[in-house]
């Protein structure tokens, strides 16, 4: 069964943008979606004005960024559910339906951007695919767009939430705590060419959100994200000790000290990859039995 619109809060952060926030703010009201609250970083344009001519209600948040915007939203969300999208015209409220049906069974569900990718310019489409396949590596998940910025949230889920982060990467920072200790699906969404100066900086905060990945790993996930390490030593143990092979082959030098470093790296490296795929069978084991759990329930 369906959660119903009067069960979510749309949440938008905002920070000067003027030239969109009034057709979202439209669209979301011929949608049927009437509790909106809009979080302003404090813009330096009209959007305030544009929200409080909409009547919608709209509060400054504390703290940095858009985290700081998540922060200040779930402090006054009332509804079982908050669903969160960006005020840049980039999302479409009418795919909210879509995470409605499934909000019940779920603490989060993220919106892949499947319809309008070429809206995506082909850099930031490029730094997403790697940011998500690290993502999924190092935390363990088999997430398809773990940067989108329209994703629905049970608001108990989200009041338990440690965000630390500053920025863009606030997103990854969420799913990697759910991922780990909750249930996360997704379904697919439009996405369209945004009104206003994208905020996004392809390469610092794409440097950003990879670095956080990282540390989130190793807070969430450490067995995983070591042992991937460890596994990498597997590469050059192989390497070296095919230089080994080589020489004594083709000119009869055997280098005894390099064999046995080379062992060491391909043992170091076969243990690491071991564990790193054990990891991964558990966590998917792990979320195989929290489904039919939440199925049952």
């Amino acid at each position: 069964m369906a959660a119903g619109k009067d069960q979510v809060t749309v949440i938008v952060p905002t920070f000067n943008e003027e030239k969109a926030i009034g057709l979202v703010l439209d669209e979301l009201y011929q949608e049927g979606y009437s509790d909106i609250l809009v979080v302003d970083n404090y813009s330096t344009d009209a959007t305030v004005k544009i929200v409080n001519s909409k009547e919608v209600k709209v509060i400054q948040q504390h703290d940095r960024g858009k985290t700081g915007a998540l922060k200040t939203a779930i402090e006054h969300v009332k509804t079982p559910y908050m669903l969160v999208m960006d005020g840049d015209y980039t999302y479409d409220p009418r795919d909210i339906w879509k995470f409605l049906v499934h909000i019940q069974n779920f603490d989060e569900i993220i919106g892949v951007r499947k319809n309008g990718a070429e809206n995506i310019p082909r850099l930031n489409r490029f730094g997403n695919k790697v940011i998500t396949k690290m993502f999924n590596l190092l935390i363990g998940a088999n997430l398809s767009d773990v940067c989108s910025g329209m994703y629905m949230l049970k608001t108990e889920v989200a009041r338990q939430l440690s965000l630390e982060s500053g920025g863009f990467e606030v997103e990854v920072e969420i799913a990697s705590q759910i991922v780990t200790q909750g249930n996360v699906t997704e379904v697919p969404i439009n996405y369209r060419k945004r009104r206003g100066i994208q905020k996004l900086s392809r390469i610092k905060d794409g440097f950003r959100i990879a670095t956080s990945i990282l540390k989130l790993a190793r807070a969430y996930n450490p067995a995983l994200l070591f042992s991937t390490l460890a596994a990498t030593a597997f590469i050059p143990g192989i390497i070296i000790l095919a230089w080994v092979a080589f020489r004594v082959i083709f000119y009869g030098i055997w280098h005894s000290g390099y064999a046995l470093f080379g062992t060491m790296l391909l043992l170091f490296g076969s243990q690491g990859l071991a564990v790193a795929t054990i990891s991964v069978l558990l966590k998917r084991m792990e979320q195989r039995i929290k489904r039919r759990l939440y199925v049952h329930e």
